[in-house]
């Protein structure tokens, strides 16, 4: 494993938006500054990574394609030797979809999300060692996100069933136990990348989504999702405009089943239209379903629902007689 030395920040240590979030908080009618990321971590996101028991990845298949996983382990599986890079002891296991996806080179978006608070984190980087067990970030971008649409939960640890096996979807027709997974989720996880040649500030990225159960409209292999006002950063967005390949993982807090998708992703930016079909949204986005993995009790993360988030509260559902 190769030993990164310990640096201190650099002097210019904001980084920027690539041209697609730009192009999307255009398209939004908005502005953002991009104070709150950096180019390293600070002591209290470095300390936050090295508590959490699992954290959520967004790596990058042979093709190309996003693809949302889960790691976990102990407390303290995730290290920081400096401000600049994360050390993850654990690999995706054999079954997930996204095991020989993290190679040395590659971008790699992390997400680090504590429930029990509604805390969470970013960082996303580019793999500079890899063993066998585990890998090295090198952090090029980091930054916290709001508290918004997070559901409280008390979260616990159970059993992974290593030997359940894995079922590939093609069609989400007749995977009804998927189906009932999106129907009820009042939270899921979105992986996307932007397109190549933007430099430092594009990369993976992996992002946090939340709001009432039946949040996501399943219709056929088409999930239509409500986007709420958020950090106005546009990370996903963006990268959807000029990438619109992505995955999107569902969690059922109760088995510890995750379902893994990839697909096509497409925004429609009218947000009176958006907001007369539900209430809250500022702009929908619909993800086409190509490929998938439904993958029983393959997580020992468990969560005991507490409370929603405030601001999920105010949202709505949608409104049957407005469908087209």
């Amino acid at each position: 494993m190769e030993h990164v030395e310990s640096v201190e920040p650099p002097a210019h240590d904001r980084c920027g938006f690539h041209a697609d979030e730009l192009a999307a908080q255009a398209l939004a009618g908005v502005s953002a500054r991009s104070g709150g990321i950096r180019n390293f971590m600070t002591e209290q996101h470095r300390s936050f990574f090295a508590a959490l028991p699992h954290v959520f990845l967004a790596t990058v298949d042979a093709a190309g394609r996003p693809l949302a996983t889960l790691l976990e382990g102990a407390p303290g599986f995730i290290e920081s030797p400096d401000p600049i890079t994360l050390r993850i002891h654990a690999l995706p296991p054999a079954g997930d979809p996204a095991a020989g996806t993290i190679r040395v080179g590659d971008e790699i978006g992390m997400l680090g999300l504590e429930l029990s608070t509604r805390r969470r984190n970013r960082a996303n980087g580019i793999v500079s060692a890899l063993d066998a067990s585990g890998f090295t970030l090198a952090v090029r971008q980091s930054f916290g996100n709001c508290p918004q649409y997070i559901q409280r939960r008390t979260v616990t640890r159970s059993e992974r069933a290593a030997d359940r096996a894995v079922r590939q979807i093609d069609s989400l027709d007749h995977a009804l136990d998927a189906q009932a997974l999106i129907q009820r989720a009042d939270t899921f996880i979105v992986a996307s990348r932007s397109r190549d040649g933007l430099g430092p500030a594009g990369g993976a990225d992996i992002s946090h989504r939340g709001g009432r159960p039946g949040f996501v409209r399943l219709r056929g292999d088409t999930l239509s999702i409500p986007d709420f006002r958020g950090n106005r950063y546009f990370n996903t967005l963006g990268n959807f405009l000029g990438e619109p390949r992505a995955s999107l993982l569902f969690l059922d807090f109760e088995t510890g089943d995750l379902l893994q998708l990839q697909g096509l992703a497409a925004i429609e930016w009218d947000a009176s239209e958006a907001n007369e079909l539900f209430a809250g949204a500022e702009r929908i986005w619909h993800f086409c379903v190509r490929r998938g993995w439904y993958r029983p009790r393959a997580t020992a993360l468990r969560a005991t629902f507490l409370d929603y988030s405030p601001v999920t509260l105010r949202t709505g559902s949608w409104i049957s007689s407005a469908l087209p």
